[in-house]
């Protein structure tokens, strides 16, 4: 009886003992594999490599940015070393050829791009379309021009096709220019505004000239106060008076030699109640000369009067060339540019040797010498059809 009833206790005692002994056995192991891998993260950062994971997962490896190189190293052997080589007199001076302007080529300008002429101004395709029309339809009436005789002649200067076009199509949204269908022919004439502003640039280049030897000490003033958000009309009106010959005087006030009217500039622009124009003498405590050298950039406009008679002295003597219309063109365009900042300040208040006064006797010798092959040409080149 009783080795019956200690069996079962026998057996629930083995099962314990089993149990326990499997326990302990996992807590070795379990430390032991604690243990390794402590040995082995210690290994790895001694030895500089990473432990291995127990589940591998695949690295990418790490975009390294390429070694700097200092802007005087040396190129590689296999890409030569090319120097730029110096310009000479003759380049600096070189007349302006077809496609060439200070012996450069001009490069094809699409859209908004503009003409990269050497140390010359950066003519706009407006710029040139508007010079375009001053010299071969302002003063011929009511007349339009084929748009492909367009393209053909500001092709002449580097304007491409697509950016004559798309000037064209924004002079004619700006209301400067004006459609005309013939056939299957489109033409363009000026409206009364495109008139308006060629006949006054007319007046600047050919009767005011860019040298004030007449001035009676008289002075226009603008002062003009727009709100904020006016940023558009701000800049039109900013830009109309520099063309005018203004300069700031202060932030709300601008300035200008002799009794200029400036009521018409205003009126277009539709700022009349945001302007008051006076006309004004200095009074003697005022120094002249240190107001204008405070208002205008003098050395600025005095660049512009040399490298213009810089890149054109060189053309007197060469007669017209082989492209008359295009010489012509580039010729009244950079004239333009040249004097669209120069306010025309009275003579005896500017430096000694003021260099409009060569510049403008440069640029009438030019004038004459391609006024009538330019003409001639145009005859021959430019078709146009009356204006309806």
């Amino acid at each position: 009886m009783v080795e019956a009833a200690d069996r079962p206790l026998t057996g629930a005692r083995t099962r314990i003992a089993r149990r326990t002994a499997c326990a302990a056995a996992l807590g070795l192991v379990t430390t032991a594999i604690a243990e390794r891998n402590a040995d082995r993260l210690t290994t790895g950062s001694r030895h500089g490599t990473d432990p291995e994971p127990s589940t591998p997962v695949p690295r990418r490896p790490i975009p390294r940015p390429p070694p700097a190189t200092s802007p005087t190293a040396p190129p590689p052997a296999c890409a030569p070393t090319t120097l730029p080589t110096p310009p000479t007199a003759s380049d600096a001076v070189r007349p302006p050829a077809a496609l060439s302007v200070g012996g450069r080529r001009l490069t094809t300008v699409e859209d908004d791009d503009i003409l990269d002429t050497s140390e010359g101004p950066q003519l706009r395709p407006q710029s040139l379309m508007l010079a375009f029309f001053g010299n071969h339809v302002l003063d011929e009436g009511d007349l339009c021009v084929y748009s492909g005789s367009i393209i053909d002649v500001l092709g002449r200067v580097g304007v491409g096709e697509q950016a004559v076009r798309s000037t064209l199509t924004r002079m004619v949204n700006r209301g400067m220019l004006r459609r005309q269908r013939e056939g299957r022919k489109m033409y363009f004439g000026l409206t009364p505004q495109a008139t308006r502003v060629l006949e006054d640039g007319r007046t600047r280049i050919w009767k005011q000239g860019a040298v004030n030897d007449d001035w009676d000490g008289s002075w226009t003033l603008l002062g003009f106060s727009l709100p904020d958000s006016w940023k558009r009309q701000r800049h039109d009106l900013r830009s109309r008076l520099t063309w005018s010959g203004f300069g700031a005087l202060y932030s709300g006030l601008w300035i200008a030699p002799g009794n200029v009217d400036v009521s018409a500039v205003v009126s277009e622009l539709g700022l009349a109640d945001h302007v008051k124009i006076f006309h004004a003498q200095a009074d003697q405590a005022t120094d002249i000369e240190l107001m204008i050298r405070d208002t205008w950039d003098l050395e600025s406009i005095a660049a512009r009067y040399v490298t213009f008679d810089k890149r054109w002295t060189a053309h007197l003597g060469a007669g017209s060339g082989d492209d008359p219309i295009g010489t012509r063109l580039r010729l009244v365009s950079e004239w333009l540019w040249t004097i669209r900042t120069d306010p025309r300040l009275p003579a005896r208040h500017l430096p000694p040797a003021w260099p409009a006064r060569p510049a403008q006797e440069t640029f009438r010798r030019v004038a004459e010498q391609t006024a009538a092959p330019a003409r001639r040409r145009a005859r021959e080149l430019l078709e146009t059809a009356p204006a309806r």
